[in-house]
């Protein structure tokens, strides 16, 4: 049998780079990798079923867009593979209003928020006028599980009518109704911050919402500004999803108060800063990495994976 440290599954073209880092940082560091794609699928699956195949870890970046891939974890994982990221978890952290109730539970602060069943359930919605009073305008209209790039977000909806004709979008699913939360600034920026957990670690970043680019949060503004809390919320974050690679958004708003927004992004769009103005700082893509790279070798040690 064929044996590897860690498989990369992948369909989405601007993968490439990033994976093309994973493999030279872990190769480097004497671990072997594997990438598995839409030319190759079919036949590491049935090497896998054929147990001529096999990965110790495994990181999908392709199952939420082809079942092919899905169908390969689960076969993997019948095998004692490491998923990083299992696919049960990420159900049930993906849905909106799952992770709203959870976060509250948990002390998380989060907008004030209505849940609305799916349409498929229920034709009639029942929203108060103070309910509506509460939310304010404009207002935020987001699918509960259909996630992604804000597919489906309506970022500034002022009326009831718009509720009721974005339930039709995806009739089968929840939609989450938010007030819309407004981030204090700070020197110029606004306080809006994407939070990756990275195997095991929190790495803050600046985020603007409204360009979508990144910025270096520095040690000296993590003191200036007293945002320490962004790496405890987002460590709460991950205790409470057991995911192993995510992003959230958080901003420290008007009200003088940390607020997650976004809750979370499973699938974080790795694109690299150097080639794409709104991508991730390369820095803080080497950090992922490393840390990736470091619960490898680790793990390994404590399960004694030969």
């Amino acid at each position: 049998m064929e044996k590897y440290d860690l498989g990369l599954a992948y369909c989405w073209e601007y993968d490439t780079e990033f994976l093309a880092q994973v493999e030279y940082t872990l190769q480097k560091a004497g671990l072997s990798t594997f990438i598995i794609s839409d030319h190759n699928i079919e036949e590491v699956a049935e090497r896998v079923q054929d147990k001529d195949l096999l990965f110790r870890f495994y990181l999908d970046r392709a199952w939420d867009v082809n079942e092919d891939y899905e169908q390969l974890g689960k076969a993997l994982a019948r095998r004692r593979t490491i998923i990083f990221n299992p696919y049960k978890k990420v159900l049930h952290a993906i849905d909106k209003a799952t992770m709203h109730l959870e976060f509250i539970t948990h002390g998380i602060n989060t907008p004030y928020s209505i849940i609305i069943p799916p349409k498929a359930e229920s034709d009639d919605i029942y929203l108060s006028l103070s309910d509506l009073a509460i939310l304010g305008r404009p207002f935020i209209i987001k699918p509960c599980n259909t996630t992604g790039g804000g597919i489906g977000v309506v970022t500034g909806a002022e009326s009831l009518e718009e509720i009721i004709s974005e339930r039709d979008v995806y009739h089968e699913d929840k939609y989450i109704i938010q007030e819309k939360v407004y981030p204090a600034m700070m020197d110029g920026r606004r306080a809006w911050f994407r939070c990756f957990w990275a195997f095991g670690r929190p790495i803050p970043a600046w985020w603007d919402d409204q360009t979508h680019m990144y910025e270096i949060l520095t040690d000296e503004q993590l003191k200036h500004y007293k945002l320490r809390k962004l790496f405890s919320l987002t460590k709460k974050i991950a205790d409470i999803t057991g995911l192993d690679f995510f992003s959230t958004e958080i901003v420290y708003t008007t009200k003088e108060m940390f607020v997650a927004v976004d809750y979370l992004n499973d699938q974080c769009d790795m694109r690299m800063q150097r080639n794409h103005f709104d991508g991730v700082p390369d820095v803080i893509v080497e950090q992922i990495i490393e840390n990736l790279r470091k619960t490898i070798i680790r793990l390994k040690a404590k399960y004694r994976l030969h």
